[in-house]
C-alpha cells in the first residue's frame, strides 16, 4: 500500500527521475546540498528505505558492497567481471517468467529482481592465460 510521500522522499525521488544511472545515497545527499534541498544524510537513507518498500525506487549493490539506488524502470540483469569490475548488461530476461508464477502462487506481488552472474570477462580471460 502506498502512501503519500514526505517532502524528503519526494525530493529523493525527484532527483533519482532525473538521472539515466544508478546513484549512491552519499551522492544523492551531495547532489541536494548542491541544489540547496538540504536534506540530511540519515534522512536519505530512509527516504530510499520507504521508497524500496513501496516499489519506486530499487536498490543494486555493486560487486565492491556499495549500494546504488535508481528508478524502477524494468529489470535488470548484468554479467560482472571479478576482475576489472566491468558490468555488462543482459538484454533478456531469462527468469520473467518465474516472477509471474511466484506472483500466482504465492500472493506475493514482486516490484523487481536482480540477476547477476560473476565471473570473467573476455579481455581478463586472456590475459589470465598468457
Amino acid at each position: 500500500m502506498k502512501t503519500k510521500l514526505t517532502r524528503s522522499q519526494e525530493r529523493v525521488l525527484s532527483l533519482l527521475q532525473t538521472l539515466d544511472r544508478a546513484i549512491s545515497a552519499q551522492s544523492i545527499y551531495a547532489e541536494l546540498q548542491n541544489a540547496d534541498q538540504g536534506v540530511g544524510l540519515a534522512t536519505v537513507y530512509r527516504s530510499l528505505e520507504t521508497l524500496k518498500i513501496q516499489g519506486l525506487v530499487k536498490s543494486l549493490v555493486l560487486p565492491n558492497g556499495e549500494a546504488v539506488y535508481s528508478m524502477m524502470p524494468t529489470d535488470k540483469h548484468h554479467l560482472n567481471c571479478l576482475n576489472c569490475g566491468i558490468s555488462l548488461p543482459i538484454d533478456v530476461c531469462p527468469v520473467h517468467g518465474l516472477n509471474t508464477q511466484l506472483d500466482r502462487t504465492h500472493d506475493f506481488k514482486i516490484f523487481y529482481h536482480t540477476l547477476e552472474f560473476f565471473g570473467l570477462c573476455d579481455r581478463c580471460q586472456s590475459q589470465t592465460v598468457a
